[in-house]
């Protein structure tokens, strides 16, 4: 254990060694001593935490406070949140934005998939927006490349909300009251699609993060989490290898990975980012999802099959599933591979309950 670990800052190796070694018999209980030990280390700044334990190449950033994003014209942001809660934005009349993205629910609807155009059910959950305005392509296979493009693509989409833009161009126009709104806010008669487009992301963008115990901790306030969570905060950056793919502000690499629950061949079947670039090495991949907020929107994982925290744990904690061809599958290039980066973890118990407690602070 003493090996894998390396500081990032010179000259305090030794008391670094020396305060692992301290708490290293003290994971198999949560306890004040072993999170008072960790606190020394992690009430220092992050410059001087010990090195995530990553696999070699992960190009990493350290945890780090969420950006304030530049504010956008107040009118705007005002057209776009109109919009956002807005039924007419849907062929029906019936489904807005809100509709899957509720405000009451962390910006999700807190189902494994939302119900669309005639209810019908989508095959992937609906993420929280509250940081969409940070990441760079969206959705779970990152098919829009911006969150401009993202926002229109739910109201073209025939499960969701199943409406054309030239129909919600026509519909916006021969409103009542519209015209005159998005007139104030671009200057132009006729309302355009990219008006649409920008207020919607505008609004989005304006959802401020709301401030919790990791975030006053980022920000200096180092009894802003408790001992244990500070053990469950250590166990993220080591032993449980989370840093691999959760890192930085947004405790994301952004990037794509399978997690082997591609369900290949059966119900439930998603081939994920393969859908978008056709590359053998995308079949099964999502996007990896921020983890600000995790305990508030569940269920989890893109298919929301996941009730619970301490079940996804357990998964990670046994390495995740890692599917075998069937002898009909042994030649199909298709097969999907899971991430090399998830790995068998061998934490007890007791440190599982630490790094769900962390989560919770999120």
């Amino acid at each position: 254990m003493i090996g894998q670990i390396h500081w990032k800052t010179p000259g305090v190796i030794i008391t670094g060694v020396f305060l692992i070694m301290l708490v290293k018999n003290s994971y198999d209980t949560p306890n004040q001593d072993a999170g008072l030990s960790l606190r020394q280390i992690y009430s220092q700044s992050s410059d001087s935490w010990p090195a995530p334990w990553v696999d070699s190449g992960v190009n990493w950033q350290e945890l780090a406070d969420i950006p304030v994003q530049p504010s956008a014209d107040a009118g705007l942001i005002a057209l776009g949140e109109q919009l956002f809660f807005d039924p007419l934005l849907s062929e029906s009349g019936q489904i807005a934005c809100a509709s899957c993205h509720e405000p009451e629910l962390a910006f999700t609807d807190a189902r494994k998939v939302s119900f669309g155009h005639d209810r019908q059910a989508g095959r992937r959950n609906a993420p929280s927006i509250l940081l969409s305005g940070h990441f760079q392509a969206q959705f779970w296979d990152g098919r829009a490349a911006s969150l401009e493009a993202q926002v229109l693509m739910p109201v073209q989409d025939p499960v969701e909300m199943a409406f054309t833009l030239p129909a919600l161009q026509q519909r916006l126009q021969t409103h009542a009251t519209y015209p005159a709104v998005f007139a104030q806010v671009s200057g132009e008669t006729t309302i355009s699609l990219e008006v649409v487009s920008q207020a919607l992301s505008a609004y989005i963008r304006s959802l401020r993060w709301r401030s919790t115990a990791f975030d006053r901790f980022m920000q200096g306030d180092s009894q802003a989490l408790d001992n244990v969570a500070i053990q469950g905060l250590h166990l993220f950056r080591t032993k449980a290898r989370c840093m691999n793919c959760h890192h930085g502000a947004l405790m994301s690499d952004q990037q794509y990975h399978n997690l082997g629950l591609t369900y290949y061949g059966r119900r439930y079947e998603d081939l994920g980012r393969y859908h978008v670039t056709g590359q053998v090495a995308d079949v099964g991949a999502f996007r990896t999802p921020t983890l600000r907020g995790v305990s508030q929107t569940g269920p989890w994982m893109h298919n929301g099959l996941f009730p619970s925290l301490e079940g996804i744990l357990q998964m990670y904690n046994a390495g995740m599933p890692r599917p075998q061809p069937a002898t009909s599958q042994q030649q199909d290039p298709l097969f999907p591979e899971t991430s090399h980066l998830l790995q068998p973890l061998g934490l007890s118990e007791i440190e599982l309950q630490a790094l769900k407690h962390f989560l919770d602070q999120l």
